[in-house]
C-alpha cells in the first residue's frame, strides 16, 4: 500500500486548504477520519508508514466490541480503514516529517517539501510501549510475550506467567492476569518498586502472585512449538545467569506517546502525553485536537481510542461551523487564495 493506493490522494496542495488533516492511522485516527468523512468534510489522512498502531502487531482481538469470535488486529484495522475510505476519506501512506501548528489559524503538515494546509489538524499518532531490547522480545511477539495485560491476560488461562516491570503498570497487568495464570511472577530489576505503595500491597496480596528481584530479563527463548518457553535472567548485583519456565511474559516497563512531531507546539505533560480540555480533544491551539494514545496514559484501549476519535471528529466538525479560520488566512504568499470552500452539509 502506498501513498498513491487511490486516486484522489493526489493532492495539490497549492490549490487546496483541506477542513481537515488527521496525523495518524490507528482506531482513533480512522474512527475520526470515518466521523469527519461522513459529515462531509473530506478528511485527509497522514497514516503513517506503519498504517494501523499497535493493532498491525496483535494477534487476536477478543474485547472490542461487535466482534463475538474474535479478530486479528491487522484484519480489524483495515475493515476501520476501508469503512473511513468508504465515505471519502483519503490517505497518505507515509509518516509526517514536521507540521506547523497556530492558534486558529491554517495549520500546515509537511512531507519533506511538501506542504499541506488545513483549517483544523486532529492528532492521532498513538503510543507505543517501551521494549527491553533483547532477544525473542519481538520475535515471540504473539507467541508468548506480550505489551497489554487488558488485551491478551485472557489467553494465559492455566499459564505459568511473569510480568517484567516494577511500577504501577505492573502491578495493575499482574493484577489482571493473575485471573487467568496459574502463577505469575513480577520480575524487577531493582529490589525496591517504583510502584506506589498502595498498587504494590494490592498485587502482593493476590495468593497466585509473588517476586523475583532483582533480576534483568537478556532473552526470551521459544520452545519446540515455536512458542515462548523460558526466560533468561541476570542477577543485576552478581551477574549469575539463569532461566525461569514460562509461557507467557509481559513487558509492562511503560509507554512513550509518539508526540515528538508536535514538541514545543501544543502543551504536553511530563511524559509528552498532550493534553487537552477535560471532556473534550481542545488543545491548548484552536483548530488542533488529539485523540488516541497519544493523549491516554490510562486506558490505553482501541475501544476507548476509537472513541476519543468519534469525539476530536464532532469537535472538529463544531469548530469548523463557529470558528473556522478568517479569509485573509488563507492568502498564500503570491497572492493567490486558496480554495475555502466547506462542502453542504457541514
Amino acid at each position: 500500500m502506498t501513498s498513491e493506493s487511490t486516486d484522489n490522494t493526489e493532492i495539490t496542495n497549492k490549490t487546496r486548504v483541506e477542513n481537515v488533516i488527521i496525523v495518524g492511522g490507528g482506531p482513533a485516527g480512522y474512527t475520526a477520519a470515518l466521523y469527519t468523512a461522513r459529515a462531509n468534510l473530506e478528511p485527509l489522512v497522514f497514516e503513517g508508514f506503519q498504517w494501523g498502531g499497535q493493532l498491525q502487531n496483535t494477534t487476536d482481538v477478543e474485547n472490542f466490541p461487535g466482534y463475538p469470535d474474535g479478530i486479528m488486529g491487522p484484519e480489524m484495522m483495515s475493515q476501520f480503514r476501508a469503512q473511513a475510505e468508504r465515505f471519502g476519506t483519503r490517505f497518505v501512506t507515509d509518516d509526517v516529517d514536521r507540521v506547523e501548528l497556530s492558534d486558529g489559524g491554517v495549520q500546515k503538515v509537511f512531507l519533506g517539501d511538501e506542504e499541506y494546509r488545513a483549517k483544523t489538524v486532529i492528532l492521532a499518532m498513538g503510543a507505543e510501549p517501551k521494549r527491553l531490547g533483547v532477544p525473542g522480545e519481538m520475535e515471540l511477539a504473539g507467541r508468548g510475550v506480550s505489551t497489554c495485560g487488558v488485551c491478551d491476560g485472557a489467553f494465559f488461562k492455566g499459564h505459568r506467567v511473569l510480568v517484567i516491570g516494577g511500577g504501577d503498570s505492573a502491578m495493575e497487568d499482574s493484577i489482571f492476569i493473575s485471573k487467568f495464570a496459574d502463577e505469575l511472577t513480577i520480575v524487577n530489576r531493582r529490589d525496591e518498586f517504583r510502584a506506589s505503595k498502595i498498587m504494590h500491597e494490592r498485587a502482593l496480596e493476590v495468593e497466585n502472585i509473588d517476586t523475583l528481584t532483582p533480576f534483568t530479563p537478556l532473552e526470551f527463548v521459544a520452545g519446540e512449538d515455536g512458542k515462548l518457553a523460558r526466560v533468561r535472567l541476570r542477577h543485576s548485583e552478581t551477574g549469575e545467569e539463569s532461566a525461569v519456565e514460562a509461557t507467557g511474559a509481559f513487558v509492562a516497563i511503560g509507554h512513550v506517546p509518539r508526540s515528538e512531531v508536535v514538541k514545543g507546539q501544543v502543551d504536553t505533560d511530563e511524559d509528552g502525553y498532550i493534553k487537552v480540555v477535560a471532556g473534550s480533544t481542545r488543545t491548548n491551539l484552536d483548530g488542533v485536537f488529539a485523540v488516541g494514545d497519544v493523549v491516554d496514559h490510562t486506558y490505553r484501549q482501541a475501544v476507548t481510542a476509537a472513541g476519543t476519535g468519534c469525539m476530536g471528529a464532532l469537535d472538529a466538525e463544531r469548530y469548523l461551523r463557529d470558528s473556522a479560520p478568517p479569509v485573509e488566512a488563507h492568502w498564500f504568499p503570491g497572492g493567490e487564495p486558496a480554495a475555502l470552500e466547506i462542502p453542504a452539509g457541514s
